[in-house]
């Protein structure tokens, strides 16, 4: 656990432009999305599948903070277009593994490059060197937090 205290008014800047900035850039990232037929909670969970291995449903739904209905609901549509797999779970005779298909794999590195190849064109085209190691240095600190 961190000692860190942020309550300072310098500190509710910095916070709120963080915020600011991210939902800002994720937002535009969101709209230069892959197959524009899936939604976001669907290649989220595309994404968490390709990223994690085959889970159960009920873990997918956790990782992906939704509700167990609403998972199914995704998995249905994922199913349906071939991006996902249902295979007997090993330990479980009563439960199926969910996994991405190589046309997910396909789907996703396409949405991947793209969105990649946009943001840096954007840092290219607006930052100096010196913002761009700022960048570069804060990204595994991001990653952190958005896995805390």
């Amino acid at each position: 656990m961190s000692d860190l205290k942020l309550d300072g008014p310098e500190d509710a800047e910095a916070v709120n432009a963080l915020r600011m900035g991210v939902l800002r850039l994720s937002r535009r990232l969101r709209h230069l999305g892959g197959d524009r037929t899936l939604g976001l909670a669907e290649l989220s969970a595309l994404g968490t599948l390709a990223r994690c291995g085959p889970l159960a449903p009920g873990e997918l739904a956790r990782k992906e903070h939704v509700q167990p209905p609403s998972m199914t609901r995704i998995i249905t549509l994922l199913q349906e277009r071939g991006l996902i797999e249902l295979t007997p779970h090993p330990d479980d005779r009563r439960q199926k593994l969910v996994a991405v298909t190589d046309e997910a794999e396909e789907v996703l590195e396409a949405s991947r490059s793209r969105r990649n190849a946009w943001l840096a064109e954007l840092a290219a085209a607006g930052l100096d060197e010196e913002e761009w190691a700022a960048l570069r240095a804060a990204a595994p600190v991001l990653h952190k937090l958005a896995h805390l």
